[in-house]
């Protein structure tokens, strides 16, 4: 207990549960899924009183047009823990795909690229999935997720690659599903690669691309081909990435905040969620 005010009242933290999701990168133009911003979640982080912790939320990458790339989601970060952004998923163009939290998928001929990178333990992610040999329909990968790689791209079945599963966390008070990869698309295929579970966006059986969901790290969907320059539609970007943190509600409140968190006290918790950036002092 602190001595406030001539009286006793709760002590501040010495330990928190935090929860900590990088933007989703952007799927490929005429290409694959972006990967999935990384996903880290833990209990027993220390903190100390009157130290502000800045946080970072990290943005969505931009989606790739016109037979481009687009570019890999941006890192969340809280006190020692960084989630990495999602990779970008390669174009149809040519234009390489990144690793990332989770790997963006890999357009037709190219192999997906990796996830967990730079390497976590646990892991905060996993790989994009392998585009179809370098012929038609040019089938691409999609994007990997926190719990499962990005799926192959199939010519022989005209699909892209399904984006790789996120991860489900209830540290919100609720279950939600983060960090779901994009999925892959290509030059001529007729069915886009579903978009993981927990923001991926879909990709293209037609046109443009579907962009991950705000605040989950999903990677956005790879769009598809069109037959004349400038040989591919918009793809989706990826969702922006959120930080949570919480202790039991026997502890103090934060003494100071910035970036308007929503603050929640419910289930024997403080529940401090960030969908932008701030700080956060005790």
């Amino acid at each position: 207990m602190l001595y406030i005010g001539g009286s006793y009242g709760p002590a501040a933290p010495s330990a928190v549960e935090y929860l900590v999701v990088a933007g989703g990168g952007g799927g490929g133009s005429n290409g694959a899924g972006g990967g999935a911003g990384g996903f880290r979640t833990g209990t027993g982080l220390s903190v100390t009183t009157g130290t502000s912790y800045p946080i970072t939320v990290g943005g969505g990458g931009a989606a790739g047009d016109a037979n481009n790339v687009g570019t890999s989601g941006s890192n969340s970060v809280f006190s020692t823990i960084t989630s990495t952004g999602g990779g970008r998923g390669s174009s149809g163009g040519g234009g390489a795909g990144e690793t990332g939290g989770s790997g963006g998928g890999g357009n037709a001929g190219v192999t997906g690229y990796a996830g967990n990178t730079p390497s976590t333990v646990p892991s905060q992610g996993n790989n994009g999935g392998n585009g179809d040999a370098y012929a038609p329909p040019y089938a691409a990968g999609g994007g990997g997720g926190a719990s499962a790689i990005g799926g192959n791209g199939n010519n022989a079945t005209s699909t892209g690659g399904a984006g790789g599963n996120g991860t489900a966390s209830s540290i919100s008070g609720s279950s939600v599903t983060y960090a779901g990869g994009g999925g892959g698309s290509g030059f001529q295929i007729t069915t886009g690669g579903a978009g993981g579970t927990g923001g991926g966006g879909a990709g293209a059986s037609t046109t443009t691309g579907t962009n991950g969901s705000v605040n989950t790290g999903g990677g956005g969907g790879g769009s598809h081909g069109i037959p004349t320059s400038p040989f591919g539609y918009l793809a989706g970007a990826g969702g922006s990435g959120i930080v949570i943190i919480r202790y039991a509600d026997t502890f103090a409140a934060a003494s100071a905040t910035t970036g308007s968190p929503t603050v929640t006290v419910s289930g024997g918790y403080r529940i401090y969620t960030f969908t932008g950036t701030g700080s956060i002092t005790w």
